[in-house]
């Protein structure tokens, strides 16, 4: 690092001890020290990685919902995958954003983590690759990327404490190879961990200067994830950047510095990376950050949805011919309100979303779609509409929202265009807040009862027309961050409303500090779902399914499933969804059942089904994705990059609850499908598997080189996408090896009829082990080329000169 910045240490030179120490703690939640003294202005860091939130969790300040990371993965596009962190790189300057807190590039080792939708894949090579990618395209336009969450942070359960027991060698070879792959692309900043490695927190571990620093070369800076810095300790580690600051775990440095308990030329180390952090994204000395080329950001997005499609299974049902349909039944509450992303601190706010019920309905003109709810989904109150709602105070569509002092003194007060809303930094002054008050008038559309309420982690009560009818303090699901604020309990009560005309509501809600940070807060006022007799929807969607020339079921999780914060109790759909799916295909109707999940589900009805189709999270513009899918004007893009199991009993690596405050990871090098292949369990669909709408010829394999050259025909009637998967086998080995591994895949595009060649890197090192460095092992392996981790038709020798 010291050829990096000693043109920095002047700058140094000129700083105080007091500003030093300030400098490598945040300013507040979001932005870093500035310095005017030496030209420094501060830095903004903002959550991603699908997209950039800004400073503001505001609803006034949308962000572009790109699809998720599990659905990025699913293109194996590398290509796609630098535009898509270009995408960001534009989105963050838009919203005067410097450092992206993203990629997430931890593994999805067990299909219960509650974060998988957000990281990329199982497999270390796939997630690598991408990682790389994204790295050099959000940099290519001047904005730091921050590879997270270094390391082994795989799960959700106890994530602040436990201690992950892990052999050197499989932390090698599999959960730090994303995060060297992302270093030699260049990051200039690098997100600790919550969690300990081997007994030691990841903001004090040794893991930070060895191999990240002194094999790797890393010379950015490491970012504490938020409340991650414990101790003072973490001063003598590499770790540069506590973050949220003032970082109460640093509050005596100064006083430890001058008594010789910390050494200055560590904190020297740190303000030296970060001033060349500030160099980088045009913070130091008056310099003009990078302007990103634009990005048309919703045709992008439509596009990296349909990218990462993945059409499962397919009895020649799709693509569906507009033409030839009348009547269409569409079902599923995601239908109708699909999750475009997952919960917790990757949330963005979009300006608009655009649902497969929507979508359907435009790309289907001539058709009578008709729907059906079938089953509740989404537990709990949603926001009201922004048409139905009237400022109080302005008379725009909207709330109110005023925040008082402990004496009842009004201390700020702002006007929202949403009842759903969380505060994580900005202006409105949580901490010195006791009581939030929220206010609107609501005109509902249809007559009836419905359940009225609000979701929050604090005491709430609800006037309607100036009656109290609910005063209560909802449970919440959770300890830390992503169930208190990000996914609140809801309470409701029964409220008779009439179409036309208007309510007034008024939320009253208590402060309190409940969550590892303090200073946010989150509350909505919604509705409910109707409390309908569950066996009823599902007759409605039969029903409205039997008339029809097709169904299109779309089911999917809830934020109680797939959210930072907790993992996952099963793979099962929540709520009633399975049994929808059984009746609509038991009317003898074909059944199209669209998957709206960020990571794997159990499909028990799959050989009832017509045809199946992952769209994971696809952004705001799932919709318009998933009807190009099914209706051919786009081919289902998108492979898996996660094993899917026919039965949670099935999985082999599935345990993410800590022992006695440990979760050893006794799987070693075999998680994904290199567990599934020493397993005598079958999977319902294999890590790379997807379908398209035309057929493949798989001519042959060859070497030349360090590549592997594959060439392949397409000789169906339609233009397709086609992803090379390249493994190695190594049965004799003299070390303990997976059965197969990822060592390279290329994207093919080919008209009908044509021949194309998929060139694959296989650089020797995908072929090492490590035994206390890199060896490659002399001998002759087996490379396999092909569709999927199960259905590779090519093969060669490969040998290795001793």
């Amino acid at each position: 690092m010291t050829d990096s910045v000693n043109h920095l240490r002047p700058l140094l030179a000129e700083l105080t001890l007091e500003q030093k120490i300030a400098f490598v703690q945040g300013a507040d939640f979001w932005t870093t020290t500035p310095i005017p003294e030496i030209g420094l202005r501060a830095m903004t860091l903002s959550d991603g990685p699908a997209g950039v939130r800004g400073p503001k969790w505001d609803e006034r300040e949308p962000s572009l919902n790109m699809p998720s990371g599990s659905a990025l993965a699913a293109s194996w596009d590398i290509e796609l995958a630098f535009r898509y962190g270009a995408a960001a790189a534009s989105e963050a300057r838009r919203k005067g954003v410097d450092v992206v807190l993203g990629p997430t590039i931890n593994l999805q080792r067990s299909p219960l983590g509650g974060r998988h939708f957000e990281c990329l894949s199982e497999d270390p090579e796939l997630s690598a690759a991408l990682a790389a990618a994204y790295v050099r395209g959000l940099q290519g336009s001047g904005v730091a990327a921050t590879p997270k969450h270094y390391v082994a942070n795989d799960s959700e359960t106890d994530r602040f404490t436990v201690d992950v027991r892990i052999d050197e060698r499989t932390l090698r070879e599999v959960y730090l190879a994303p995060f060297e792959r992302a270093v030699e692309a260049g990051a200039w900043s690098i997100m600790s961990a919550y969690n300990s490695v081997d007994g030691v927190t990841m903001s004090e571990n040794d893991l930070l200067e060895t191999p990240l620093n002194s094999e790797w070369g890393f010379d950015g800076v490491v970012i504490s994830d938020w409340t991650a810095v414990r101790t003072l300790d973490a001063v003598a580690a590499a770790q540069d950047l506590a973050m949220p600051g003032p970082a109460p775990a640093w509050e005596g440095l100064a006083d430890a510095v001058r008594s010789g308990r910390a050494n200055v030329g560590d904190l020297d180390r740190k303000v030296l990376r970060l001033l060349l952090l500030a160099e980088r994204v045009g913070a130091l000395n008056g310099r003009t950050p990078v302007e990103p080329t634009p990005i048309d950001g919703r045709p992008f997005v439509r596009e990296a949805a349909i990218a990462g499609t993945v059409l499962l299974q397919n009895s020649g049902i799709l693509p569906l011919d507009p033409s030839a349909l009348g009547a269409v039944a569409v079902i599923g509450q995601n239908a109708r309100d699909a999750r475009t992303q997952g919960g917790g601190s990757a949330t963005v706010v979009p300006a608009i979303v655009v649902s497969p019920l929507e979508a359907l309905r435009a790309a289907l003109p001539a058709a009578e779609v008709r729907y059906e709810i079938g089953a509740i989904v989404q537990d709990g109150v949603t926001q009201i509409p922004l048409a139905a709602m009237e400022n109080p105070v302005t008379g725009e569509p909207g709330v109110r929202v005023a925040f008082f002092d402990p004496d009842g003194v009004e201390l700020f007060a702002e006007n929202r265009r949403s009842s759903a809303l969380v505060w994580f930094g900005g202006e409105a002054p949580i901490k010195a807040s006791r009581t939030v008050v929220v206010e609107t008038r609501y005109t509902p559309t249809e007559s009836g009862t419905i359940q009225l309420g609000f979701a929050g982690a604090n005491p709430g009560r609800l006037y309607v027309d100036g009656r109290l009818l609910l005063d209560d303090s909802p449970t919440k699901t959770g300890t830390n961050l992503g169930a208190s604020i990000l996914n609140a309990p809801s309470t409701t009560v029964a409220v008779v409303v009439e179409a036309g005309r208007t309510i007034a509501l008024r939320g009253e809600f208590t402060r309190r500090a409940r969550h590892a940070i303090d200073g946010s807060f989150s509350v909505t006022i919604g509705v409910a779902p109707a409390r309908t007799d569950p066996d009823e929807l599902i007759a409605r969607a039969a029903a409205s399914a039997k008339t029809a020339d097709v169904a299109i079921v779309v089911v999917g999780t809830n934020s109680e499933v797939e959210s930072e914060g907790y993992d996952r109790a099963n793979l099962d759909l929540p709520g009633r969804q399975d049994d929808l799916v059984r009746a609509v295909a038991a009317t003898g109707t074909p059944t199209v059942v669209i998957i709206n999940a960020g990571s794997p589900v159990i499909l028990p009805w799959a050989d009832q089904v017509a045809a199946v189709v992952q769209g994971y999270f696809g952004g705001q513009e799932f919709g318009h994705a998933i009807a190009d899918v099914v209706t051919g004007a786009a081919e289902p893009g998108g492979r898996l990059p996660t094993t899917w199991p026919a039965a949670l009993e099935d999985v082999p690596v599935i345990d993410v609850t800590p022992a006695d405050g440990r979760l050893e990871y006794r799987e070693g090098l075999h998680i994904g499908y290199r567990a599934w292949l020493r397993s005598a369990a079958s999977p319902a669909f294999a890590f790379g598997h997807g379908l398209g709408y035309t057929r493949w010829d798989w001519t042959a394999a060859r070497r030349d080189g360090d590549t592997v050259v594959v060439t392949l025909t397409n000789t169906g009637g339609r233009a397709g996408k086609h992803v090379v998967q390249v493994y190695a086998e190594r049965p004799d080995s003299a070390v303990e090896r997976p059965a197969r591994w990822l060592v390279g895949f290329a994207t093919v595009h080919a008209a009908p009829g044509a021949t194309v060649t998929a060139t694959v890197p296989v650089p020797s090192r995908r072929l090492a082990h490590w035994a206390g460095e890199w060896v490659v092992e002399p001998g002759c392996y087996t490379i396999r080329a092909g569709a999927s981790v199960a259905d590779l038709p090519l093969a060669l020798e490969w040998t290795v000169e001793s």
